[in-house]
């Protein structure tokens, strides 16, 4: 087991990354405020993974609560949110409880968000089970539900207490969503560590065949990269947006398609290319670097074209995203492999280029 630590001041945890978490009662018992927690799932992951968490925990004394939801994003809704405070309220769960989020970034996002606004807010507890969450979603408190004109329009920054990474998890991952998480994975060098961006073009046959030491390397490194932004701008007020790079392409292919249609790693992957792309056409990225960008994302089984909504509809969709201010649509663009920068605005001109070359 390895472990990164989010140097967060009193919010500080610890993210364990390793094989045999799901069931760890003694690392989880720890940072209970009482011993009383409500796991929050959903109808796939549940008959895999939540008696191998409820069990050992209510051996050690633990009352567990759970509420299963369904699964999907195109259930990241109020209503959905709603039914984790139904069976919460039902359980008699009181301030000193725990939530667990047991599942992918989906589970994560809601039932953190529970957490932070439930009784003004309880601990939690994140229990990945999904490459995606393992390294992005899972770290660094982001916490929300989506509204119709936008992804995680709703929500609020809440630290978890403990984040378990279990690699074991990923053997019964379907290979899109293995290839959906790949898609941060490769964000995080794109972004941050061209040695990183490097050892994944030579390692991305043995990520994609499940090899467990690559894997656990991959989280391993993506999960410190985050830590590292995340320390630095907890809320988002600076650096941590380079975090969004493919996002305010991707956030708008998601709502543009309807939730669920493309999964976020899926969008994430497309709007890097579109993002890659703009970068060259701004004269930053030389064209063999966009093409290696591409080659990793197709070895990785990503998109690489993003779907035509149509200029005018993407322009509208990303007008409405987070990072946006003042009605100007801010990118993260790259100024080299490795290195990201935020750019407040960009020549309509070359926009419309890069929507136009790399939708279909």
């Amino acid at each position: 087991m390895q472990t990164v630590r989010i140097a967060l001041g009193e919010r500080a945890y610890d993210i364990h990354v390793g094989a045999g978490l799901v069931g760890r009662a003694d690392l989880i018992v720890p940072v209970l405020t009482a011993k009383r927690v409500a796991i929050v799932t959903n109808t796939t992951v549940a008959p895999l993974y939540l008696d191998a968490v409820a069990r050992p925990l209510a051996d050690a004394g633990v009352s567990v609560a759970t509420a299963i939801l369904p699964d999907g994003e195109e259930y990241k809704d109020w209503q959905t949110l709603n039914a984790i405070y139904d069976a919460m309220l039902a359980a008699r769960c009181d301030r000193q409880t725990t939530v667990i989020a047991l599942g992918g970034g989906v589970i994560g996002d809601m039932a953190g968000f529970a957490a932070a606004t439930f009784m003004r807010g309880v601990p939690f507890i994140q229990i990945p089970t999904t490459l995606l969450a393992q390294v992005d979603s899972s770290v660094g408190g982001k916490t929300g539900i989506n509204h119709p004109r936008g992804k995680n329009m709703i929500g609020a920054f809440h630290q978890p207490r403990l984040v378990l990474a279990d690699m074991n998890t990923l053997a019964t991952l379907p290979q899109r969503e293995l290839a959906a998480g790949m898609a941060e994975v490769i964000k995080h060098g794109l972004i941050r560590d061209v040695a990183y961006f490097e050892w994944l073009e030579a390692n991305m046959d043995r990520l994609v065949r499940r090899d467990s030491a690559a894997l656990a390397r991959a989280v391993e490194r993506s999960v410190e990269i985050k830590a590292e932004v995340v320390a630095l701008d907890e809320r988002e007020t600076g650096p941590r947006a380079l975090l969004n790079f493919g996002h305010t392409f991707g956030h708008a292919i998601e709502a543009g398609m309807g939730y669920g249609k493309w999964l976020h790693g899926e969008a994430v992957a497309a709007g890097m290319m579109m993002a890659a792309d703009l970068s060259a056409r701004l004269g930053q990225l030389r064209a063999s670097d966009v093409a290696r960008v591409r080659a990793l994302l197709e070895r990785a089984g990503l998109p690489v074209v993003a779907p035509a909504l149509g200029g005018d509809r993407y322009l509208e969709l990303m007008s409405i995203d987070k990072k946006a201010e003042s009605g100007r649509i801010r990118f993260i663009l790259l100024e080299r492999l490795g290195s990201a920068y935020i750019r407040p605005e960009t020549p309509p001109a070359l926009l419309a280029e890069t929507l136009t070359a790399c939708a279909a």
